[in-house]
């Protein structure tokens, strides 16, 4: 196995001693000679790098946006290098020895590797297959058709059936369109984006149905070593997964982030937990809307997390206003998320949309019976409290405050009921969500299409 990925400025500065294995070059359009450069990680993994630094070595808060919060106004050819280089590492152009059986892109970053593979003459020697993943069909990766030939792509690739996408260059809909398996990363949004559930199929839905014979939902699993209540570096009281007595010093962990986050320790009153990126479609404008009533059930709210500017005023005016009883921390604090999932009671996400989701799952392995919403992995992955045997967190499916704020209170009235509570907890922390079913079932897809290769 292979990993390829843009040499950004962290993996540069990670691997300063990658050694450069291959230059692709004559890529096409305005797409510039660049190099591959090769490294391992920790654990062995072949990591190979486009290495081309005007693209590449970037400062901004993530890969894609500029520090001013917008768009790199050429993301379009920054990502049509990285895909254009891995489907030339999936032809025999390619001049390393290696080649793919199966090429796996994932989402609208790499997704014109099919279309390259697809629409470019290549050397005699067979097409590679590609599986597409989907992480969030919101991303498309849409620009203006004047990109075509600047990409390197040739002008028959503007057509309904190639990649060409409601009058724009669409790099998903194009490797929806060429990719030989689509993977969603959870069966019940794979679901929701093919019946266009709530609109959810993001205009796709049409497209995904034609192809919905290659169209499989595959769970994701969670990083059970970084997320392991009993090994976590970051919490004050660690306990055992699985263990009914450990269980006493997740309350350890509750009054030890009370204590942090300028809260009244109490035992007493439930505490509710977010960390998540502010925002509608994680539906934490129906949690702002109910906040008085939740902290007057009694209970208390903590919040980590960024986003829209109204949301965030919004839970720091909450905050204010009830010291001893909310916490707000805009931003991101690895460290703190880990206390907050293990020193919470409840861990609140009413997502509009979730394709999958993690927080979750983390949540469950924590001891902290999450609250969702019933779509996307938030239904694949919690059991409803009401299923005395494996329920595991609280599930609504009103997407209003209305329904939010009710099973906040069926959670409140539960937390009372120490016997049922524990339960509840017990029964998420056994749960299984590791990389193991899922990794079988793209194994499987593997060999389904390098079988037929």
């Amino acid at each position: 196995m292979r990993v390829l990925t843009p040499r950004y400025r962290a993996l540069a500065e990670a691997f300063p001693r990658a050694k450069t294995i291959a230059r692709p070059h004559w890529l096409g359009g305005e797409l510039p000679t660049c190099a591959i450069r090769s490294a391992k990680t920790e654990d062995g993994l072949r990591l190979w790098m486009v290495d081309y630094p005007p693209y590449f070595e970037r400062s901004g808060a993530n890969p894609y946006l500029h520090p001013d919060g917008h768009d790199w106004p050429d993301n379009p050819l920054r990502y049509a290098l990285l895909s254009r280089v891995a489907a030339w590492l999936a032809t025999p152009a390619s001049t390393l020895a290696w080649r793919p059986h199966v090429l796996h892109c994932n989402d609208w970053q790499s997704a014109l590797s099919p279309a390259y593979l697809a629409l470019l003459p290549s050397p005699a020697g067979g097409e590679t297959p590609c599986v597409l993943s989907i992480h969030n069909l919101a991303f498309q990766g849409s620009y203006h058709r004047l990109w075509l030939t600047r990409l390197g792509l040739p002008l028959s690739a503007w057509r309904f059936d190639a990649v060409e996408c409601y009058g724009m260059l669409s790099f998903l809909k194009a490797g929806i369109q060429f990719g030989r398996a689509i993977t969603t990363v959870s069966p019940t949004y794979a679901q929701e984006i093919l019946a266009d559930d709530e609109g959810k199929g993001m205009g796709f839905s049409g497209l995904l149905r034609h192809r919905s014979a290659d169209v499989r939902g595959i769970i994701n699993g969670i990083d059970e070593t970084t997320w392991d209540p009993g090994t976590d570096p970051y919490l004050s009281a660690p306990f055992t997964t699985y263990d009914a007595r450990s269980l006493a010093k997740k309350a350890k962990n509750k009054r030890a982030l009370q204590i942090e986050l300028g809260l009244k320790p109490t035992a007493e009153r439930p505490l509710f937990g977010v960390v998540s990126r502010l925002t509608g479609q994680k539906g934490l404008d129906l949690l702002a809307t109910i906040s008085d009533q939740l902290l007057e059930l009694p209970a208390q709210l903590v919040v980590l997390g960024s986003g829209e500017t109204t949301l965030e005023a919004a839970f720091k005016r909450l905050a204010a206003a009830h010291p001893e009883h909310c916490a707000v921390r805009i931003g991101f604090d690895e460290k703190l998320a880990h206390r907050i999932e293990a020193g919470v009671d409840c861990f609140v996400m009413p997502s509009r949309f979730e394709p999958c989701g993690l927080n979750q799952m983390y949540s469950q392995r924590y001891g902290t019976p999450p609250i969702v919403r019933k779509t996307g992995g938030l239904a694949d992955t919690v059991v409803d409290a009401a299923n005395r045997q494996e329920g595991s967190g609280f599930v609504f499916e009103q997407t209003d405050s209305a329904g939010l704020l009710a099973t906040v209170k069926r959670a409140a009235a539960l937390y009372q009921n120490p016997r049922r509570w524990k339960k509840l907890q017990l029964n998420g922390m056994r749960r299984d969500f590791s990389w193991r079913a899922p990794a079988a079932s793209y194994i499987q897809i593997y060999k389904e299409l390098a079988a037929r290769r």
